[in-house]
């Protein structure tokens, strides 16, 4: 009987400790819910791929739940319990900081002072590196090196989405010229959606210091001459959600034993498609703009919320459908039973 309970309850812990990165940051998301629900409707400058930050771990503990364990430190097990107990409050605490202790004032002030034009996105831009950071850590102190191999995918999604913003806060608009060269190109393919959707469009330039050079799109409706123009700069036309889409794809056909050719023909379809749909964003807006006006809540809705959210679920969903594109081909090419031969010889009559 001793020995079933002893069993048990080093089951139940082992299945505790796989849960420890997960139920580090559900309690302190929940906690930041309930202090700014808005956030968390926002996919551009908000909360909402936080939220698919913790879909990804899920994924992960699924994908790897009998392979990934705790990691055996004999020697220093007292210092590493202690260190992750730590660690695993350190996402709470950061949280009662920013909004108890003016930790979220005081990143915003400092920005300001430092001349960052966003300023008050920072304290968000640094929540989003520091929970990476925070997850780094409670993931090597529960696995090892083994489970940062494992929980790449979750930890660099977090730690670009915080890059990008704050490249954002820092270069805004058009500036930063590396993400704004691959702008123009997703405009065009936009220009020509537009007009094989009917509708009239126009393309032009503009370039300033404090904005640097974006392209400047207008589309008119022929038969209303509702009209809607706007610059377009590397966030509205999708370049963080391609540069998120490269890195988790990239991690996770990694770990994928298939072969090399299977996995460019993989990245190649999930980046065209992911273009694509960075294209019919700027489409949307457009097409939203003639019916509502280029000022209306429907375009905001679609510039922070909508439009970002529709290239992230297809991000986060291709890696299932490339799961189930595999195990279906397996099921396709593995051999059938042969069927008993029909020349068999019969036995011989007795007769």
């Amino acid at each position: 009987m001793m020995q079933k309970i002893l069993e048990t309850s080093k089951k139940h812990s082992t299945t505790l400790t796989k849960s420890l990165p997960l139920l580090a940051f559900a309690i302190p998301l929940l906690w930041l819910y309930l202090l700014e629900p808005t956030t968390f409707e926002l996919m551009w400058k908000g909360r909402t791929f936080e939220l698919f930050f913790i879909w990804l771990i899920s994924l992960e503990l699924i994908l790897g739940w009998e392979e990934l364990q705790p990691s055996k430190i004999s020697k220093f097990a007292l210092a590493r319990a202690t260190a992750l107990i730590i660690t695993l409050i350190l996402p709470a605490v950061y949280v009662a900081a920013s909004y108890y202790l003016g930790l979220n004032g005081a990143i915003s002030s400092i920005a300001s002072q430092s001349g960052i034009t966003w300023a008050n996105s920072m304290a968000l831009s640094t929540e989003y590196l520091m929970f990476a950071a925070l997850f780094i850590a409670i993931v090597f102190l529960s696995f090892g090196f083994k489970g940062l191999k494992a929980f790449s995918v979750p930890a660099f999604f977090l730690v670009l989405v915080g890059t990008i913003y704050t490249i954002d806060n820092v270069y805004p608009y058009g500036q930063f010229a590396p993400f704004q060269i691959f702008v123009p190109t997703t405009t065009a393919l936009a220009s020509v959606i537009l007009n094989l959707m009917g509708y009239a469009t126009n393309t032009s330039y503009t370039q300033s210091a404090t904005e640097g050079t974006m392209p400047i799109l207008t589309a008119t409706n022929p038969a209303s001459h509702a009209a809607a123009t706007f610059s377009i700069a590397w966030p509205c036309a999708g370049i963080e959600s391609f540069l998120i889409f490269t890195v988790v794809i990239l991690l996770f056909l990694k770990r994928m034993p298939i072969n090399l050719k299977s996995k460019v023909g993989y990245f190649v379809f999930g980046a065209v498609v992911t273009y694509v749909i960075n294209a019919f964003r700027i489409v949307n807006i457009f097409t939203t703009g003639m019916i509502y006006g280029e000022n209306s809540i429907q375009v905001q809705n679609i510039h922070f919320y909508y439009g970002p959210l529709y290239a992230v679920i297809w991000i986060v969903s291709y890696p299932l459908l490339i799961l189930v594109s595999q195990a279906l081909w397996r099921k396709v090419r593995k051999p059938k039973n042969l069927p008993t031969s029909a020349t068999q010889p019969s036995l011989l009559n007795p007769a």
